[in-house]
């Protein structure tokens, strides 16, 4: 498969009106950029974690590539309720293109599964526009844990039931449901500590007030295990990370069935016109043509999604929520 290329210095107005037919879409006709006066001013993209976590990691790279394409991007971080808060801003956005969510599992899991009185409705009022990278979390741990293997960490937090805790990024995140599914397959009795996302989390467990953490895996955490300044017992992709060969997945280090990652991708409030959707998405996966881009997600720990289009990413999410659901049942978690 070839995939078109947008060089970094193409300007925005010739990008919008040359009208780019990308290969990157599997199937059905090629779609080209039609000719439109939108962008006319800045984007707003609203992350809905503090600043320091896996999304800022995605969401300020992604800003800036998009640049050439897009025009200017302004970045908000508005962390709070597990990613509740900053979605449901979004959801409730006018629907014109300049207002975005980087969301994606957390932002849909928590509405679609955990709450009786939602904030918005996922799956009705935010518009999926492209996912871009597929997140894994890593089990990382505080030196002074005894544990220098996934295994021994769960036989110590067994031998030691409820002294050892993990932080995640807020009740009902992905962060969260990872440290649940690890404790469901192993009956170990790990105390959850919820943050208003990862980075306060990954900050608490540095300074030893947790154990552990669960946050998705960046560039920044896999330099804090390089440095020993925490240890990375495990990944929990389904293969091993091209960034970091020598960290063993969670199924390697004996604990079946752990696999958990996220989807980090784009949204708009529902409404939003199907052309702008198209082109957000079209200059998104233009962005994920760029090699040198690709790399950097790769070395970030991201697998970037080519290919990804507003269809594809609705039935995702739709799979996602359906995935997580029978966990949620079976540990009776519910937010309100």
């Amino acid at each position: 498969m070839t995939v078109s290329h947008i060089g970094p210095r193409m300007r925005r107005r010739e990008f919008l009106t040359v009208g780019l037919a990308l290969s990157v879409w599997p199937s059905g006709p090629r779609l080209a950029f039609a000719q439109s006066r939108y962008p006319d001013r800045p984007i707003r993209l609203v992350i809905p974690f503090p600043p320091g976590g896996g999304y800022d990691a995605v969401g300020r790279p992604w800003a800036e590539r998009i640049k050439p394409l897009l025009g200017t991007i302004v970045v908000e971080n508005q962390g709070g309720g597990g990613s509740s808060l900053g979605a449901a801003t979004v959801a409730r956005a006018r629907p014109d293109g300049y207002t975005i969510l980087l969301g994606g599992s957390s932002t849909h899991i928590t509405e679609a599964t955990l709450k009786s009185h939602p904030l918005y409705d996922p799956m009705k009022e935010l518009e999926p526009i492209s996912n871009i990278v597929m997140a894994p979390f890593a089990l990382a741990i505080h030196p002074s844990v005894p544990a220098s293997t996934l295994k021994e960490f769960i036989d110590y937090a067994k031998a030691h039931p409820g002294k050892l805790t993990y932080g995640h990024a807020g009740v009902g995140s992905l962060n969260h449901l990872t440290g649940e599914l690890l404790k469901s397959l192993t009956g170990a009795e790990i105390v959850a500590v919820p943050y208003r996302g990862s980075g306060p989390a990954t900050a608490d467990t540095l300074s030893g007030q947790v154990s552990m953490v669960t946050p998705a895996v960046t560039a920044a955490l896999l330099e804090l295990h390089l440095s020993g300044k925490l240890r990375i017992l495990a990944v929990t992709s389904p293969a091993r990370l091209i960034a970091a060969p020598d960290l063993p997945t969670a199924v390697e280090a004996g604990v079946p069935g752990m696999v958990s990652q996220q989807s980090i991708g784009l949204f708009a409030p529902s409404g939003t016109s199907k052309a702008i959707v198209e082109q957000i998405a079209q200059a998104t996966q233009a962005a994920l043509a760029d090699r040198a881009y690709q790399q950097m997600l790769i070395e970030s720990g991201f697998e970037p999604d080519i290919g990804s289009n507003p269809e594809k990413y609705r039935r995702f999410m739709e799979q996602d929520i359906a995935r997580w659901t029978p966990l949620i049942k079976s540990i009776g978690l519910k937010l309100d």
